[in-house]
């Protein structure tokens, strides 16, 4: 009985599962942030292209 206690306590207090859920959450804030920056990127290129063509001959 003492060691299923001793047992469970360790797996009650094994962080393991709580710094991969942190490192996946920092992962995915770091990809939204890479997403919106492409995007508004993508966004202002295409409009300079589409200035530069409307003013070429």
């Amino acid at each position: 009985m003492e060691k299923a206690q001793q047992h469970i306590h360790a797996w009650i207090a094994d962080e393991e599962g709580a710094t991969a859920i942190e490192y996946g959450l920092l992962a995915a804030l770091i990809a939204g942030v890479i997403v919106a920056t492409v995007t508004t990127l993508g966004t202002k290129v295409t409009g300079l292209y589409t200035t530069v063509e409307s003013k070429l001959p």
